[in-house]
């Protein structure tokens, strides 16, 4: 019979003394699935194959110190994401402030207060879970963008570029980072509608009729009602801009016919950042506009269908723009849907 696997997170512990780890043990026991180390390489070698949640490494170890360890922790991509804690009789600030350069989330001392270290485990643990929740929370943002996307026909690559033109324009014009990383984690989601509209009418080669017209403008809504309606954060701003990313500044948009400052900002900065990528990304109906082209329309359009002082600002940002386009050119090998981030 299979034995089932352990359901409890994971813990690593390390330190050269067994007297500390079975404190540590009678501590944790109750709680977690421990793993346990007497040396750093030890410590390295369960790291790669168990890959716990979390890691209570000693500093004064032979062969690799704790900083040694957690140096080479923080250097692989794979593992630099699993929080270390150190435990240590070192009392200095100065050994304290190394630890947590090298990327440490904590400094415990010894000897242990079983309370504290109970407290400090279970707290960077709900960090861990909160951080992980964000992260599927984006996932699945991004799968409903691209979902959108590959229903009309249009490559994964085209969300990623117009959401990080939108985040470019977002700085240019203000917004904080933590702002801008909104927008570019809900910007992708500015289609969603499009998978309540009949594949009949969206990916028709021809020239839509007025009634098609109608049924297509309806994305807009449709996109907030799968979005639903949030009171704040990253959904409520994915819903405002499904809703409004066609409104145009002189109010001839839809669905309601905004106009000016009454259409909300991310949505007349999505609506610059996605105009801007359709122009100049093939379609089976049209060829790739160039850059100049696309800007020069865009010029014609400010303060009819764009802000004006968007326009101005995406103008200045066009050297970062293109950077952007470079990077996430379409290709023949390149069309799948990829992660979106910041960096």
């Amino acid at each position: 019979m299979q034995r089932m696997k352990d359901p409890r997170r994971t813990l690593l512990l390390v330190d050269d003394e067994p007297v500390n780890l079975q404190v540590l043990r009678h501590t944790l026991q109750d709680d977690y699935r421990l793993l346990f180390a007497k040396d750093g390489y030890k410590a390295l070698e369960l790291v790669r194959t168990e890959h716990p949640d979390l890691i209570l490494l000693d500093i004064m170890m032979p062969g690799l110190s704790g900083y040694e360890v957690c140096r080479v922790l923080k250097q692989d991509l794979s593992l630099a994401s699993i929080p270390v804690i150190f435990v240590t009789a070192l009392a200095e600030a100065a050994n304290e402030q190394q630890g947590l350069e090298l990327g440490a989330v904590d400094y415990i001392s010894k000897p242990f207060n079983p309370h504290i270290v109970q407290a400090r485990v279970r707290t960077h643990l709900s960090l861990v879970q909160a951080s992980e929740v964000l992260q599927t929370r984006l996932q699945i943002v991004q799968c409903l963008g691209a979902a959108a996307e590959f229903k009309d026909n249009e490559t994964g690559l085209h969300v990623i570029r117009m959401s990080h033109y939108a985040r470019t324009l977002a700085l240019a014009v203000g917004y904080s980072n933590c702002a801008a990383d909104d927008l570019l984690h809900a910007a992708p989601m500015h289609d969603v509608g499009k998978i309540g509209i009949p594949d009949a009418i969206l990916q028709k080669p021809g020239k839509l009729t007025e009634d098609e017209w109608t049924i297509m403008r309806q994305h807009t809504v449709i996109g907030a009602r799968i979005i639903g309606e949030h009171p704040s954060g990253l959904l409520r701003m994915a819903s405002v801009i499904a809703l409004n990313h066609h409104e145009k500044w002189d109010g001839s948009g839809y669905p309601h016919g905004l106009g000016g400052d009454d259409i909300p900002h991310v949505a007349r900065i999505v609506a610059l950042a996605d105009v801007f990528d359709a122009l100049t990304s093939v379609r089976p109906y049209k060829r790739a506009w160039t850059v100049d082209e696309a800007l020069a329309l865009i010029r014609e359009e400010s303060g009819r269908h764009f802000d004006p002082e968007l326009v101005t600002a995406f103008l200045d940002c066009i050297p970062d723009v293109l950077r952007i386009r470079d990077q996430w050119a379409d290709t023949q090998e390149n069309t799948v849907p990829q992660p979106l981030s910041a960096a």
